[in-house]
């Protein structure tokens, strides 16, 4: 049995006969009702060697004969093509109210782009549950985030290899210039490059079981024999998060059962934990509440995003400040848990240098006088 694909065309305008346009059943009309391959093509205003090259070419896909092409006769349709007309209407009569409902489902999602008020943003981005929530708010206003959710480190390299327009990571407040924040993410931002945009301050903590019957308080638990931890892939803004503090509590990753177990989310640890798959993750606290789990808040940091200098005057960067900057996401973004919406500076363009103090320019020396 053959199979079909659907395809469509974008015009400025569309005929009201056929719902579903398609060249052979085009083609094979035009022959029976013209009588010839020459007057099928003036009528299809196409050239008698492309409908008769067409043809051909559909009786080799089809593996049947379509038109009897006797020498000094009138062309005329096999039965399989006329066959292939009949089925071909029947399908339309059947299908026209859902081929129709379709159309216009179509023609109104590409509205989108002929709307010069309306916005798409692509956005790389460490997972976070205040960017879902912002994705929802700012549909309605015009702006359409496309998020795709990802490491901080693999979403930073999207951004400078030009797959996105914006990217999403997380660090701790100010990181040392040696910390592992610093390791990660020095050679992917450059101040003059790259602009720095405030969105989020939040808290990251170990999501465990509801009640916590552990009593897990600290990292300093996490090393009791029996205790699985599920950790986050490398490259993830919350690996390179515990790495740090785990080399600020003088603890290394060998120390954690589980350390090499991997979840692609925050919601995905917080299900593992609920699932009794794993006792704790570190992660943020609206995952954790999602899943009724216990929370031990450990750190504060910031989320950020961050797009090429260049693009920041674009409108699709500039209707995203204007949503951040609004008192509708101030007030989303107070009302999540475990984010304050007081310290995020949510829509702000920051000092890479000030937020991230990694780099030092040596100051030129003063000139020496005679």
């Amino acid at each position: 049995m053959h199979k079909v694909e659907l395809s469509y065309l974008l015009s400025s305008d569309r005929g009201k006969d056929a719902l579903i346009r398609n060249p052979l059943m085009d083609m094979l009309h035009a022959v029976r009702e013209q009588g010839s391959i020459s007057a099928a093509a003036k009528k299809l205003e196409l050239s008698y060697r492309h409908v008769w090259g067409a043809l051909k070419d559909w009786e080799k896909t089809l593996g049947r004969t379509l038109i009897v092409w006797d020498k000094g006769q009138a062309a005329r349709l096999t039965e399989f093509g006329e066959k292939l007309l009949w089925s071909e209407r029947q399908a339309q009569a059947r299908l026209a109210p859902q081929i129709e409902a379709l159309r216009r489902d179509i023609e109104r999602a590409f509205s989108t782009a002929f709307d010069d008020q309306v916005h798409v943003l692509t956005l790389y981005a460490s997972h976070d549950a205040a960017l879902s929530a912002l994705r929802d708010q700012a549909s309605p206003h015009g702006l359409h985030l496309d998020i795709r959710f990802m490491g901080s480190v693999d979403a930073i390299a999207a951004l400078n290899a030009g797959r996105c327009m914006m990217a999403g990571f997380h660090t701790l407040d100010q990181p040392a210039a040696k910390s592992v924040a610093a390791q990660a993410y020095r050679s992917l931002l450059k101040p003059g490059l790259h602009k720095l945009i405030g969105f989020a301050h939040r808290t990251q903590g170990l999501m465990v079981a509801k009640g916590n019957p552990l009593r897990i308080t600290g990292l300093q638990d996490l090393k009791r024999p029996g205790l699985r931890y599920v950790n986050r892939a490398e490259g993830t803004g919350t690996r390179v998060l515990l790495d740090e503090l785990l080399a600020q509590a003088g603890m290394g990753p060998s120390e954690l059962i589980g350390y090499d177990r991997h979840e692609p989310s925050h919601t995905a640890v917080a299900q593992a934990i609920a699932s009794n798959a794993a006792d704790a993750g570190l992660g943020i606290e609206a995952a954790a509440r999602e899943k009724g789990l216990g929370f031990v808040p450990l750190t504060k940091e910031r989320y950020h995003l961050v797009c090429l200098k260049s693009e920041l005057p674009s409108p699709q960067v500039q209707a995203l400040l204007k949503e951040l900057q609004s008192r509708d996401w101030q007030d989303t973004l107070q009302d999540l848990p475990g984010y304050d919406g007081a310290q995020a500076q949510s829509g702000k363009v920051l000092s890479l240098r000030t937020m991230l103090p990694w780099w030092h320019y040596r100051k030129p020396k003063s000139p020496v006088t005679q």
